[in-house]
């Protein structure tokens, strides 16, 4: 593969029109690199309100599982740590 094949930028190749050359200005790589966000950008597809309370819910029960499975992971290795060392934890005088 040459190095020209290699340095076409995606945003360049959906316009249909040739990668720039690699040893740009300063000010020009930064307007390169504006137009490819700005391209990116107008790809994002926002959700609808049906698909997004969809997925707040998945990240709320998924957040909820998690919640449970460490507490009882707590509650375990410090029933754990009490058995192996004795005494009831932080209330011993």
């Amino acid at each position: 593969m040459s190095e020209d094949q290699v340095t076409e930028t995606a945003a360049s190749s959906s316009k249909g029109r040739p990668a720039k050359k690699a040893d740009s200005g300063f000010f020009a790589r930064i307007a390169l690199f504006v137009r490819q966000v700005i391209g990116e950008l107008k790809k994002v597809v926002a959700p609808t309100r049906k698909e997004l309370i969809n997925y707040t819910l998945v990240v709320l029960v998924f957040v909820a599982i998690m919640m449970l499975i460490v507490t009882l992971l707590d509650l375990a290795f410090g029933t754990g740590v009490s058995w192996v060392f004795g005494g009831s934890g932080a209330t011993d005088s």
